[in-house]
């Protein structure tokens, strides 16, 4: 699994040019999945991001994470995130699980994330054509991928 994680002031997604989902304060992550993906990605991930200090504290050092400032959670899902570029201009996507693999996984790292951090949690709609907003905040935007832990 793959993550962008942007700190971000607020952040809001549209889906199918209607529903408009939005958070505050808090982190929006663009998930990646591919076919290599199990439940101890997601339980890294969740506790990675959960944990991740990067809001500031009381001195403006990048200190405490989303817990601590009691954020919110905006989640996308974004197969793009396995793109492969090698080979000619047109992206090749062959590394991205396809939906009865990454849409059980998508659902599953929500579930947990939420139940571990307790916070509100926002999410787009899988497979939908989304308009996502980002009021990114520093900028801080971190990358990471499950499968390279080291």
């Amino acid at each position: 699994m793959r993550l962008i994680v942007q700190r971000v002031k607020s952040s809001s997604v549209t889906i199918d040019s209607n529903e408009k989902r939005s958070i505050s304060q808090g982190l929006t992550i663009l998930l990646g999945i591919c076919d290599a993906d199990t439940i101890e990605d997601i339980n890294w991930l969740v506790r990675k991001v959960s944990n991740l200090r990067i809001f500031d504290d009381e001195n403006a050092v990048m200190n405490k994470s989303i817990i601590d400032i009691k954020g919110e959670f905006l989640i996308i899902s974004q197969f793009t995130l396995f793109a492969s570029t090698k080979k000619g201009n047109r992206p090749s996507y062959l590394r991205s699980a396809k939906p009865d693999v990454s849409k059980p996984l998508y659902e599953k790292f929500v579930e947990i994330l939420k139940i571990e951090s307790k916070l509100e949690i926002k999410t787009g709609e899988f497979g939908a054509d989304m308009l996502v907003d980002i009021q990114n905040n520093g900028p801080v935007t971190i990358f990471i991928d499950s499968h390279n832990k080291e």
